[in-house]
């Protein structure tokens, strides 16, 4: 699952490669939303690097499709 976040005053995004499904990062964003203003938002990518970003800093999260997509080319010649 492909998850990138934005981050306020940063022009690229961030983009992590997770085994979380939708339902667990939107979890773990709904979780680190709730906590006092000093929470972040933490998630483990597929290497099992973290990946750390204060909630106040967060510009936006986009969670990618659930199923992997096929490939190469996919066609028999």
């Amino acid at each position: 699952m492909e998850v990138k976040i934005g981050v306020r005053s940063v022009h690229r995004e961030l983009v992590v490669e997770t085994d979380l499904s939708a339902e667990q990062v939107e979890e773990e964003i709904r979780n680190a939303l709730s906590v006092d203003r000093g929470g972040v938002f933490a998630i483990t990518d597929v290497k099992g690097r973290r990946v750390v970003v204060p909630v106040a800093a967060l510009g936006f999260v986009e969670i990618g499709e659930d199923e992997a997509r096929p490939v190469g080319f996919g066609g028999t010649l």
